[in-house]
Order: structure tokens, then sequence, then C-alpha cells
């Protein structure tokens, strides 16, 4: 279907639930815009679009969170109109949030039950029945994790896996996932993949919003896009390919998206000598191995690797948040040693960290105030921070870094993820930085953003800097980079031109499957 012929309903053979005609404002802004799609059962729907297509507003419609401006929803061929998510999972419509809703100080099996605990007899909360649950769970998602343990203990793809046990217990029969797996290692999507399939075959419906276009085909049934808050093409998975998703969401080529430049080095910025980082989690093991590089001003060096490979411990082990067990990092020629993360951001060592939610904002600053954090002291003149200076600075990085914003005094929350992710490189860019550390910079976030992220990466080479990201999206590894860091198990496997290989190919080298060493791929 082109992105001009008329929106129809995806599946409208059968279906438990719909949308009919939903149209949502906000104020004059339109966020949805005529919409009507039906979800089968049995069947995975992909949705797919940018951030502000309208994606998110209409599944918070189906799921009760939000209610439509105009317009029906639809369930079992019955109007609803749900006033709630827990009303809306009364009736079987469990939505996964992208940013998780998880308490860290809370437990597993608390989590799992919050609000919703089971009861004995008389009346006391049954932990027995709660405990063998969340076990039970947790082993259907291949994770041996020990009901007591609490949240905050564990790692960003641990807690997505809690997040999506929760939405399992309630035995939902339309399940709606916003980006899933997002945080979760190739292992964890397998075994994800293998669960909607098990609820496809039960009659589950499932809606799969994902960034990672090609693994969103890879599970989907059915196919829609939404652009600027309307449908604009529908079909089914295997009729349709990357390339027709992008065109239809972005309205231009895939190839596109990936800034073409011919790299101008100059001297080495940084070096990495025989570097060993302990694993943070598991002080017996090391996360980086003996880890040799140089990356030159005006260079974009990749660094792709599977879970555990020790990518984002080698960045914050230059960046200075992780202690180093032996090796050395050479900085403008001079040795790090036991300088803070304050120093060596003054020394021009900047990191744009992978969680952006937990480590790279203030959830309660303004735009503004998150994007000058870092850099607050440059603006300090007689011990006050003069405010036209910080203001100007601020506005003009916006403009920079492209962020879409009412103003830098609008709250942080209210922009989109990538948005978000804006936000933080431009944090650290407002330092002035002459070593950029961006790690997984495009995780989370929708395909325009990732083009204006990987453009403003090329801009900042070509500017003379130095650029060290990292990155589990192969198609990014092989198309961005000047040369390409592969990592397996905290070792360097290989260090080459990412023109010089194949997806296959660096599946091998990531997974261990070839046993290269430095030096071997050329």
């Amino acid at each position: 279907m082109s992105a001009d012929a008329p929106a129809v309903d995806a599946n409208p053979g059968s279906s438990v639930m719909s949308a009919r005609e939903v149209t949502k404002t906000y104020g004059g802004t339109h966020a949805l815009r005529g919409v009507s799609l039906s979800i089968a059962p049995g069947r995975v729907t992909a949705l797919f679009g940018e951030n502000g297509a309208g994606k998110s507003t209409l599944m918070k419609i189906l799921a009760g969170i939000e209610t439509p401006t105009s317009g029906e929803v639809e369930l079992d061929g019955n109007v609803v109109q749900f006033i709630s998510p827990r009303q809306a999972a009364d009736h079987g419509v469990v939505i996964i949030h992208q940013e998780l809703s998880l308490c860290p100080n809370l437990s597993i099996e608390d989590n799992l039950f919050l609000a919703r605990e089971q009861r004995g007899r008389l009346g006391s909360v049954d932990r027995g029945t709660q405990h063998e649950a969340t076990e039970q769970v947790m082993q259907r998602l291949e994770e041996t994790l020990d009901p007591d343990r609490l949240v905050g203990d564990l790692r960003i793809g641990q807690q997505q896996l809690v997040e999506i046990a929760r939405a399992l217990l309630l035995n939902a029969r339309v399940l709606i996932m916003d980006e899933p797996t997002s945080a979760l290692s190739m292992t964890e999507v397998d075994v994800l993949f293998r669960v909607i399939r098990e609820l496809k075959s039960q009659g589950v419906a499932v809606v799969y919003i994902s960034h990672h276009l090609e693994e969103s085909l890879e599970i989907a049934d059915d196919v829609a896009v939404l652009r600027d808050g309307q449908l604009v093409a529908t079909g089914t998975a295997a009729d349709v390919d990357l390339g027709w998703v992008v065109k239809h969401m972005v309205g231009r080529d895939q190839d596109s998206l990936f800034p073409k430049r011919h790299a101008n080095l100059s001297g080495v910025a940084l070096s990495v000598r025989d570097l060993r980082v302990a694993d943070p989690s598991n002080p017996q093991r090391l996360a980086v191995d003996g880890i040799d590089l140089d990356i030159h001003a005006g260079e974009i060096v990749g660094v792709y690797g599977l879970m555990a490979s020790g990518r984002t411990e080698l960045l914050e082990a230059i960046a200075g948040r992780l202690p180093v067990t032996s090796g050395g990092i050479t900085f403008a020629g001079e040795a790090l040693d036991r300088e803070s993360v304050r120093e060596r951001i003054r020394r021009g060592i900047a990191l744009v960290p992978e969680d952006r939610q937990r480590d790279g904002l203030v959830q309660t600053m303004s735009v503004g105030q998150n994007l000058s954090l870092s850099s607050l002291m440059s603006f300090v003149r007689r011990g006050l921070v003069t405010r036209s200076r910080e203001r100007g600075a601020v506005e003009d990085m916006i403009t920079d870094v492209t962020v879409k914003t009412a103003g830098e005094s609008a709250p942080i929350g209210s922009l989109s993820g990538g948005n978000q992710q804006k936000v933080v490189i431009g944090k650290a860019l407002m330092t002035q930085p002459k070593v950029l550390l961006l790690d997984e910079p495009s995780r989370g976030v929708d395909i325009g953003a990732k083009a204006d992220i990987f453009a403003l990466m090329t801009e900042q080479a070509e500017n003379g800097l130095a650029v060290l990201f990292t990155t589990s999206e192969a198609e990014e590894a092989l198309h961005i980079p000047d040369r390409l860091l592969i990592l397996e198990r905290g070792r360097l496997v290989a260090d080459l031109d990412p023109h010089s290989i194949d997806r296959g190919r660096l599946m091998q080298l990531a997974d261990g499957t070839s046993r290269s060493r430095t030096g071997d791929e050329t």
C-alpha cells in the first residue's frame, strides 16, 4: 500500500480488539487522526512509526491509560470505555511499557504481585503461592533468579524480564509490548520470542512495538505503520521488507539514514594499553581482558559485541566510572591514573551512558538544566551562575543537536525517548570534549532520531573529535564507524574496516565461532 492510499484495517477478517476512527488531541496538537486498526487473536501485529507518530498514544488508549477525543475501542465486537489500566487488565488487555515501572526497593516477587497480592484463608498474603508462581514465570523466561532478590540489584536486562513476567502473570488476551527488548541480550530476545510464539498458539493477540525493525519483522504476522498520527500503510510481514517499513515510516530510503563521509584523521587522542577491568557484578571475572587500542582525532571507532562482551565496561573505565585492575589509559599524551570522572570531563573526556533514564538525566530538572548540568561551572562568575550565558549556550545546543522541545524550561519528561537521548548527548558536548564516548547511543530511539544521532556523530568527528561508540546493532556496526572493534567475552578479537566484512562474519567473531585475534582480520 502506498503512503497516499486510504488507511484500512489490519487483519479486517478477524479481530479481538479494534480501534475505530480514533482521534486524540492535546490542545491544538493531533496525536492521532482517525486511526482504525484491528488486532487479531493468535497473531503478532508489529506497529511501526517514529517517535511522535502516535504509537504510544494509540496503545495507551487501548490499555485504558488515555481516552480518545473521538472514535471508539471495541473488544470482542463490543464498544468498551476503559477508565484505568486496572480495568483494562481485568478484561484481559495488558501493556508492557517502554520505561520500566518497577519498584527497585522491592523484591522480584513483591513487584510481580504489587496491588494484587495472593491471599490465604485468613486474608494474609500467601507468600508460598506467590514465591512458587514467581519461580515458575521466571523459569519460563529462563532466568533462575531468587524471588526475594531486590529489583534494584538486577541489571537492566533482568529488570526488563521482570516487567515482562508481571504481564505474563495477568493471563492477557491482548498483550501490548512497547519496546520489550530494548535492554535484552540476543539470548534473552530468543527466549522472549519463544514465549510470544507460545502465547500465539494459545490465541493471545500481541501488539509489538520496537525500534529494532528487523527484529519486529521476524516475530510479526501483520504490520501497520503510523506517521504523523495517521495509519499510512498495513500489510502482512511475509509480503514486506525492511525497506518498505522505513520508506513508509520516514518517507525516504533506508540507505539515506547512514551518513557518507571520508575520515580525516590526525594525531592519537586516546590510547589504551593492556587494559583489564573487573566485572562490577562479579569481581572474580574480568569484564575487559587485556585490550589495546588507539583512537585518533577525527575518527569514529565502533565497538561491537554481544551481552557480557565488555562494551560498557570499556567505556566506563575510560570515563573513570569503573576502576582499572591493570593496564593504562593515556589521553593527549598524559597518563590517566586516579583522575575522577569530574577531572576527566574537565580534561576533555565525556561519556554518554547506556541508560539515559538512570545515569544520563535528572527527571526533576528541565531540558535546559539537564543540558548545562555537567558544564555549569563554566558559567560561574564571582561565585554566581551567569544565567544569560547559560541560557544562550543551552539554546544554541538545543539547535545544534536538533532537540524537539517547547523550550529550555520544558520538563525533561515531556520529550520523546529520541529527544531525551539528544539532550544527554548535548550535555556531553557542552563540556567541549576532545574524546566523546557513546554507549549504545541509539538504544530505544526511533529510526529518524537514529539518523539524527549518526549525523551528529559524523559532524563531531569532522570537527576533530575522537568518537568511540558501542552498539549491539549489526547494521550500525557495519555502516557508521571508520574502524570497527569486535569484543568477545572481554577480549578484542578484531580491529578492522567495517566495509571488509558482512553480517555473517561479524556474528561469527562476536559470538566466538571464529577465534581470530587482533591482527588476523584486515
